[in-house]
């Protein structure tokens, strides 16, 4: 397996808070690969070292196999979490600009294309304090990718984007992908994290408790869910033998079962007691078992 990024070892402080502790993990080439976790977890810092913008305090990080770097490396692209353009620049010229940055001498062509893609042609020549949110995120995110990067890191891409606009740029993304580029995102968005990403890394308090595609996450938690469609409401149903957890999404309930405990069971108690419009039985969501990490009554991050 051909390596994007390494990590060996990883520890970062900062004064007497600790950020990251003694991560491990292997980012190979030619995927994406999403990074999750809450805020504070450390996600942003792990990224931010990837990108030598921080260097570790003990531990190796590697990029396309090389352990040294600048933080503005040619070859990577960086959209951050927090937004930042040059305002009073034009949409045009902020492109050219950032492109130049990354050794990129005639731009023009691909910052064009970019910009027709993304509807915003007709805004070239307009000065960015002019654009709407999305529009100004839009603009940031060509900065990351009209370079063409090996290795793109997006740190919460989709934040704040309407459905159309999130749309857009999640299409952009797997087609830069599709030219071969690495993409690291880091995302609070968890059906997004399992709709795009090959691997799935997972942070808590600085330490890595999830790493693996998607159906080895899942495979490792069991299928202890069950998803039901009932009028009995969620009191009733955490009163039936067997069920933990119930987690009520208004027109659907997901139950969490005692390891072990006989679905039937609960499909025979959930009948005494109330009409069952859909009854089936699931491996656990992604983000159900990022609550059950990181969540209030979590118990079980020493498991991953």
């Amino acid at each position: 397996m051909t390596l994007a990024v390494e990590l060996s070892g990883v520890t970062k402080t900062f004064g007497p808070t600790l950020a990251v502790d003694d991560l491990h993990l292997q980012v190979p080439r030619d995927c994406v690969y999403g990074f999750i976790g809450p805020n504070g977890s450390g996600k942003t810092t792990t990224l931010r070292m990837i990108l030598r913008i921080f260097h570790p305090d003990r531990g190796r990080v590697s990029v396309f196999g090389a352990e040294h770097g600048t933080a503005a490396d040619d070859r990577l692209g960086y959209l951050p979490e927090e937004r930042g353009l040059y305002k009073k620049m034009k949409v045009a010229d902020l492109l050219r600009f950032y492109a130049a940055l990354k050794g990129m001498t005639d731009s023009k062509a691909a910052i064009n294309n970019w910009l027709e893609r993304l509807g915003l042609a007709g805004r070239a020549g307009d000065r960015v304090e002019t654009l709407s949110k999305g529009m100004s995120q839009k603009v940031q995110f060509i900065a990351a990718v009209v370079s063409k990067p090996e290795l793109l890191i997006l740190d919460e891409p989709f934040s704040g984007l309407d459905p159309v606009n999130r749309d857009a740029i999640k299409d952009a993304i797997l087609d830069v992908r599709k030219q071969g580029t690495t993409i690291i995102f880091s995302t609070h968005d968890m059906k997004v994290a399992e709709q795009m990403c090959d691997t799935i890394f997972m942070i808590y308090r600085g330490r890595k408790v999830l790493d693996g595609t998607l159906d080895a996450i899942q495979a490792e938690y069991g299928e202890d869910t069950v998803r039901v469609r009932t009028p009995l409401d969620s009191a009733g149903i955490a009163r039936l033998p067997g069920v933990v957890n119930v987690n009520d999404f208004g027109r659907e309930k997901e139950l969490r079962l005692t390891r072990g405990a006989d679905p039937q069971a609960t499909l025979r108690g959930l009948l005494s007691q109330a009409t069952v419009e859909h009854f089936e039985i699931v491996r656990p969501s992604l983000h159900d078992i990022f609550v059950r990490i990181a969540g209030p009554s979590a118990k079980e991050h020493d498991h991953a």
